[in-house]
């Protein structure tokens, strides 16, 4: 799985420097707030918009999985230490007193 996710991330990657290359003298004006007006290639802002939608989604991720493997590993150790607890063999307590032998 990991040499899958390693080659689609290099075609991703070449595909966004192939783009930057063909894209760089094109040249457009952002308004950001009234005042406040950027111009920027097309590839900046194409990839500054990638990374504003991948890394919250991301992080978000990686949270949850840092939670629920935190809670799955808090409950793998409560089932061991509660088997741990009990003895294999326990045995029987006499719950009244032997009948005597004729």
């Amino acid at each position: 799985m990991s040499i899958i996710k390693t080659i689609l991330w290099t075609l991703f990657g070449i595909a966004v420097l192939i783009f930057s290359w063909a894209n760089w003298k094109t040249r457009v004006t952002v308004l950001i707030w009234e005042n406040i007006v950027v111009d920027t290639n097309v590839p900046a802002l194409v990839i500054v918009s990638f990374l504003a939608g991948l890394v919250p989604t991301w992080l978000i991720l990686r949270g949850t999985r840092w939670q629920l493997r935190r809670r799955i590993n808090s409950l793998e150790t409560a089932v061991r230490s509660s088997v741990a607890s009990k003895p294999e063999n326990p045995a029987p307590a006499p719950d009244s007193p032997a009948p005597p032998q004729i």
